[in-house]
């Protein structure tokens, strides 16, 4: 029986070509698209799952509260580590860490890492591999160090013998290293190449005590709980530890919490302190564009399959008379939707093996197909199976359910539900189709509006460069020869990047202002040139002096600062910031930090005269000059200055577009997707007009030969697609712009949703159906009348 299914069926497929072909390409467009997502889903969910105590690792952020206002930081006191563990029962270990990167060395081969100042549970917490070296006395010694597989053969050449061999950082400070850890996966939330004892926090400072109090936040802190252990218990205990340590002077003090490794990628937006999202938004959003799209294909094949039932209504009405049972008919519709799915799925997986490089270039991941996996290979059939039920029950219904005395009459079965149904699922499909066209577009116009933002300072032609060596202490000679190759305007340093929140701190009072303690203020530390530099405007006042001891006690100030210190201006007035009383000899504009699709409403900002703390040089290059030959010149003058270290920069504009990486991912995708929904659309429109103007091919005969024209018959044979189509304009609209209303809601600064939107994802929609079935309706107009009546 089987074997007739797979015969008949093979038959089937291969007499008619034309539609097994739109049906086959159809369905494999959205296998491919779902598989597509589903590697990045799978990417996405298994983030930090190479850590195996899933369940007993946690780190630790902390809430603290300003205006009333609860804000989630991702640091923490230096001894909270130390504190949680010894006082905390339930907690097994504890590390304090801090990140940075770093210039390593060995002989002539120097290469910037990014590593971990770490406490010696870290590895133990993490149960990092050791290939060489021992866990429990790799960071035992304080010139000790432990390189990832990677950093150990970009060093040395090899991964293997390197212990005790002796490496610089920053070219200056002797390692020796202790342990060589297996490499860990890109899908890791905390990345580090390379470990040194948390003792040598901030190699170089003399006086590092305040890593040691409860009044600076700057460590990344991570817990391991004892196995069955009661979270909520000891969760608790954590939240109240701050406050047992250090009197604060705002009314909420500062509280840790724990937050588990299972949500450190996907869960890691707070608001009022809670967890409210995260990527997990997008993961669910593209698994459901996923979804859709594979409905899609789907309806198509059920469109064509219920659309060609006349041809196959007599091959039903003599299998029946012949005594073949409705579960028979059954099964041999669905041994061909599955063939057909089964082929679909093979031609997907030669689509996958071709996109997926181009797709991990557009999601900025290095996924990997790995086809023979048991849970890819089960995903791949679970997929198609789904397809092929999906697609195949309903014409399988439908054609089974034939009668043998009405179908070998030639009563008409063309009609009836199945007509009804057909529409509303091409209905369906456009609806989708149109929905994508406007979502793309509105994404596209909420980047391009936030893109085209004004954040108060030029950031066309500034160039950041992390300082490294010896880039603070020849500053004035680096700054001399920059603007003397012509090439560049200023050069100034700074503490903190234009884009980040930066060093920011409670507790100040100033003139004008009362109850101020609870007011978070961010500080900068900047070279005097600093404002020129970046691009803001001084409103009142004036700069800071080329030497700073003159402005020891001196700021400047934003303009919302200002505000806050009372009427009238503030120069002169005092701000009082620990037992040092600051007069304010300047105000600049407000500009955009933090959050950039905020609403403009940026904090107070408080400028010191004092770079010895910077970490980013900006460089302003010159409107008019060539930025290729301005780089050259750059990368020359530090070079003579700073040679141990390579030139690397990224210019402002770019770190600000990538604030926005996962808009724009959003955006491409779904404008990929209404790309390929539309295609798979018109497929199933293309084979729907192609059986309609061969179904009607005598009345087109008929009408010919009574003087029709060619216009008047593709009007005639288009007009009941067109109202299709309307149909499902008027029905994606709304649909649509609920989901973007709901898409903006997140967002203070947004674009309004304007009415032409609609109208061009209605052009477009109707122009693209038009075209498919007139192509099909010219056909059938153009055809020589004579042909097609001859049977008559």
């Amino acid at each position: 029986m089987i074997k007739n299914y797979l015969k008949i069926a093979f038959r089937n497929l291969w007499r008619n070509k034309g539609f097994s072909a739109l049906n086959i390409f159809g369905l494999s467009i959205g296998i491919t698209c779902a598989c597509l997502i589903l590697l990045w889903v799978e990417d996405e969910i298994n983030f930090d799952s190479v850590f195996p105590k899933q369940d007993l690792v946690y780190y630790v952020p902390t809430n603290q509260t300003f205006e009333g206002e609860v804000y989630t930081y991702n640091v923490t006191p230096g001894p909270l580590a130390k504190d949680l563990k010894e006082e905390v029962p339930g907690i097994a270990k504890s590390a304090a860490t801090f990140g940075e990167e770093m210039l390593l060395t060995n002989g002539e081969t120097g290469i910037n890492r990014f590593g971990r100042y770490v406490q010696p549970d870290f590895l133990e917490i993490f149960s990092l591999n050791f290939l060489e070296g021992e866990m429990k006395t790799a960071l035992s010694r304080p010139d000790g160090i432990v390189l990832t597989q990677k950093t150990a053969i970009a060093l040395f050449g090899t991964d293997k013998n390197v212990l005790n061999k002796v490496l610089q950082l920053n070219n200056e400070f002797s390692f020796t290293v202790t342990g060589i850890i297996q490499d860990l996966p890109s899908t890791i939330t905390y990345r580090f190449d390379w470990l040194i004892p948390f003792q040598r926090f901030q190699l170089g400072q003399e006086n590092m005590a305040w890593a040691q109090q409860y009044g600076g936040n700057f460590a990344d802190t991570f817990v391991e709980l004892t196995p069955n252990t009661d979270f909520k218990t000891v969760d608790s205990k954590v939240r109240k530890m701050i406050a047992s340590k250090i009197e604060y002077a705002t009314e909420v003090p500062n509280e840790a919490f724990l937050h588990s490794i299972k949500n450190w990628h996907l869960r890691s937006e707070f608001k009022e302190g809670k967890i409210v999202g995260g990527k997990i938004t997008l993961v669910r959003s593209l698994a459901f564009i996923a979804l859709i799209i594979l409905l899609i294909a789907c309806i198509n094949f059920m469109n064509l399959s219920t659309a060609r039932s006349g041809k196959r209504a007599n091959e039903v009405g003599v299998r029946k008379v012949l005594g073949s049972s409705k579960k028979r008919l059954v099964g041999q519709f669905m041994t061909e939707a599955i063939i057909m799915a089964g082929i679909s799925a093979f031609l997907s997986i030669i689509f996958l093996i071709v996109l997926l490089p181009s797709f991990n270039t557009l999601v900025e991941k290095q996924i990997q197909l790995r086809l023979f996996e048991p849970i890819h290979i089960l995903s791949l059939l679970s997929i198609t199976l789904i397809c092929a039920i999906l697609a195949g029950w309903y014409p399988a219904l439908y054609l089974s359910s034939f009668r043998p005395a009405h179908v070998l009459k030639g009563v008409d079965r063309g009609q009836g539900s199945a007509t009804i149904i057909r529409k509303g699922l091409v209905v369906a499909q456009f609806a989708v189709s149109i929905v994508f066209i406007i979502c793309s577009t509105i994404i596209y116009q909420q980047i391009q509006h936030v893109r085209a933002r004004d954040v108060g300072y030029d950031k066309g032609n500034l160039l950041n460069v992390p300082v490294t060596g010896n880039m603070i202490d020849k500053f004035l000679p680096i700054k001399q020869d920059m603007i003397a190759t012509g090439t560049v305007k200023d050069v100034a340093l700074t503490n903190t990047n234009m884009l980040s929140s930066g060093n920011n701190g409670p507790g100040l009072t100033w003139q004008g202002g009362q109850d101020t303690e609870d007011v978070l203020v961010r500080f900068r530390y900047v070279s005097p040139n600093y404002f020129d530099t970046v691009g803001l405007n001084l409103l009142e006042g004036h700069g800071f002096n080329n030497d700073n001891a003159v402005d020891s006690t001196n700021v400047i100030i934003t303009r919302s600062f200002a505000k806050m210190m009372g009427d009238g201006s503030v120069l002169g007035k005092t701000i009082t910031r620990g037992n040092t009383e600051y007069n304010v000899i300047g105000i600049v504009n407000d500009y955009l930090y933090g959050d950039i699709y905020g609403n403009g409403k940026t904090g107070p900002v408080m400028f010191f005269n004092y770079s010895n703390f910077a970490n980013t040089m900006y460089v302003n290059i010159k409107p008019k000059s060539s930025r290729r030959d301005a780089l050259a010149a750059i990368k020359n003058v530090l070079k003579k200055y700073n040679p141990a270290f390579p030139f690397e920069y990224r210019f402002e504009n770019d770190l600000f577009n990538s604030r926005f990486r996962n808009e724009e991912l959003v955006g491409d995708l779904a404008k990929i997707f209404a790309i390929l929904a539309i295609i798979i659309s018109c497929l199933g429109l293309f084979g729907l007009a192609a059986y309609t103007a061969e179904q009607r091919k005598k009345e087109i005969g008929v009408r010919k030969v009574l003087g029709s024209s060619v216009s008047g018959i593709v009007r005639l044979l288009s007009k009941d697609f067109m109202r299709l189509v309307l149909i499902a304009l008027f029905i994606a609209i709304p649909l649509a712009w609920w989901f973007m209303s709901e898409w903006l809601e997140s967002y203070a600064y947004k674009v309004t949703i304007d009415l032409w939107v609609f109208a061009i994802a209605g052009v477009v929609a109707i122009s693209i159906a038009l075209f498919t079935v007139s192509f099909q309706a010219i056909k059938a107009a153009m055809a020589n009348p004579v042909k097609s009546l001859r049977t008559e």
